[in-house]
């Protein structure tokens, strides 16, 4: 695809040969001859000067350090997410149901879906056009599936699970498991209550590789438009997730948590039960959140306090060695001075004495 072609298509402002022919997008280190490129993370601008890519994506004010093709755009990151498509060739789909899907007669599939190998599809279950399900999916009794929705092979969606349109679920997913639910009996065993809720996953969500999200014991757990979920998150029963949130690796949500939208939760963050995080919300790295979280609040460590207050105590822990030598020293010092005042006040008071 010649470079002008590109620029067209991704509404960047190109500066260099528009012929240059490119066969493929690749990262700084790795591009070579004919390949395009992207920065935008200023620290990686030392890489950039010895890319060898043919042409790059790059932030509309970037003074580039070599001659290059430049392909200008605001959001440099985003235009390369949409070069990348340009470029891939998913596997095919064909639409169908596999010869070893087991499907009841009671579901309604729409037009041009996909059911792969081995999939089980239980009674009245609703899947809407185009949609995909690879194989060794489960989709139980009452589920309700969008259009245009993929979910990868081996995910699980329980009893009257409702997924909207445009929704991914990436391989191994459970949608709908029981919530961490029971009761203290008198002999001090458990009694297990029934989960009778479900989940409702509004549009364009995506849920990562190995995640789950459990049921409500009564009501929903819901997951709202464009949220997104990375791999191994688990959200448990009762929970909302606001719109366009993202939840990295690992985070782990108790039940009845209340996310606002456009909160960020990075790898490991840890939010308790029965609490509320505002609406754009940033919690770093392994944050720990006991307590509820106003809007707009950048937090991190454990307890959660506000980022700038986490980084000056870390700072200050890295020290803490060196700090508790000296207070030896100090009270060392201390309790020579405490020694030398006492006998001085002794021998005071012997003089007066006599």
């Amino acid at each position: 695809m010649k470079l002008y072609e590109i620029a067209e298509r991704l509404g960047c402002k190109l500066e260099g040969d528009p012929e240059i022919e490119i066969s493929a997008v690749a990262t700084i280190e790795e591009a070579s001859n004919g390949e395009l490129t992207f920065l935008s993370n200023p620290k990686y601008s030392k890489k950039f000067a010895a890319t060898r890519a043919s042409a790059a994506i790059v932030d509309e004010n970037f003074s580039s350090p070599i001659k290059i093709a430049l392909l200008r755009h605001r959001n440099p990151y985003l235009a390369f997410a949409r070069a990348i498509e340009l470029f891939y060739n998913p596997a095919p789909i064909e639409p169908g149901i596999h010869p070893t899907a087991v499907v009841d007669p009671t579901a309604r599939i729409g037009t041009n879906c996909s059911i792969g190998a081995h999939v089980v599809i239980g009674r009245d279950v609703q899947i809407g056009d185009h949609s995909v399900i690879y194989p060794n999916c489960t989709i139980y009794p009452g589920a309700r599936i969008g259009s245009h929705v993929t979910i990868h092979s081996n995910c699980t969606v329980r009893e009257y699970v409702v997924i909207g349109d445009r929704c991914i679920l990436q391989n191994n997913v459970v949608i709908g498991g029981d919530g961490f639910g029971y009761a203290k009996q008198d002999d001090g065993s458990w009694y297990k209550i029934v989960q009778s809720g479900t989940v409702v996953l509004e549009e364009d969500v995506e849920v990562g590789s190995g995640s789950t999200i459990d049921r409500a014991t009564v009501g929903e757990t819901r997951i709202k438009r464009g949220a997104k979920i990375d791999n191994l998150v688990m959200i448990g029963h009762a929970c909302v997730v606001g719109e366009n949130s993202l939840l990295c690796g690992q985070v782990g949500l108790a039940g009845s948590s209340k996310i606002g939208k456009n909160v960020t939760l990075a790898g490991q963050v840890g939010v308790a039960g029965h609490l509320t995080v505002g609406d754009n919300v940033v919690a770093t790295a392994q944050t720990g959140i006991p307590n509820s979280i106003e809007a707009g609040r950048t937090v991190s460590g454990y307890p959660a306090m506000d980022n700038r207050l986490w980084l000056k105590a870390s700072t200050i822990f890295q020290k803490l060695p060196e700090m508790y030598k000296e207070l030896g020293e100090l009270r060392r010092r201390f309790a020579e001075l405490e020694k030398f005042f006492n006998n001085l006040q002794t021998g005071e008071n012997a003089r007066e004495v006599r």
